[in-house]
């Protein structure tokens, strides 16, 4: 096991540590994520994509990340936090179901618009958090099995088998697989451990869930 993994599961992410940035368009959405995550995070906020740019440095943490805007889109700004190799870990949050074109993008987790609930805002940036800690084997895995979960979940079984890309995903998953299943079991992380199972559970068959 990594250093950094073996520090992941015994230290806990404190209040106010870490740093999130809240990048949407629309204001209120802004401005309400902004108050539910407030007490526990420092957070910036951004009403552009050319905002966020300005605000991305490498003090955040978390990146909470509206996919559809009408200056700089939420890829492209993905695409900057790469060119930059900024260590932030990104959630893109979406009005838009998601497609296969999410396989090309970089991010670590999904959350389909309205984010109407405090408490599953907190647990997205709560888990992403934890992953800063993970090694880039483990986050590589736990963000492809993000988003065969969100295909999962929009895409039937016919339209699953015909794209390649899926199948591709679906290869590198079981190869990760293989080689974490020893860390996976002993990392003190429950969401992890549910992740890494639950995507094991349905490797064989996209409608077993």
């Amino acid at each position: 096991m990594s250093d950094s993994l073996q520090r992941g599961s015994d230290l806990p992410i404190m209040p106010k540590d870490a740093t999130v940035l809240i990048v949407d368009d629309e204001r209120p959405i802004t401005d309400a994520y902004a108050q539910w995550l407030d007490d526990q995070y420092t957070v910036r906020t951004a009403y552009s994509g050319s905002e966020a740019l300005d605000e991305l440095d490498d003090a955040v943490d978390v990146v909470l990340l509206d996919r559809r805007m009408p200056d700089l889109s939420g890829e492209d700004v993905l695409d900057e936090i790469h060119e930059r190799d900024l260590t932030c870990r990104v959630a893109l949050v979406s009005a838009v179901e998601p497609d296969f074109d999410i396989l090309e993008l970089g991010f670590d987790a999904y959350l389909e618009k309205p984010v109407s609930d405090a408490e599953d805002l907190l647990s997205t940036v709560e888990t992403l958090l934890r992953r800063t800690t993970y090694d880039a084997q483990m986050r590589r895995f736990l963000s492809l099995a993000n988003k065969k979960a969100a295909l999962e979940t929009k895409k039937t079984p016919e339209e699953l088998a015909a794209n390649d890309e899926y199948e591709h995903l679906t290869e590198e998953l079981a190869d990760l697989r293989g080689r974490l299943s020893a860390t996976a079991t002993a990392l003190n992380d429950e969401d992890l451990r549910a992740e890494f199972y639950d995507d094991a559970a349905f490797d064989d068959d996209p409608t077993d869930e």
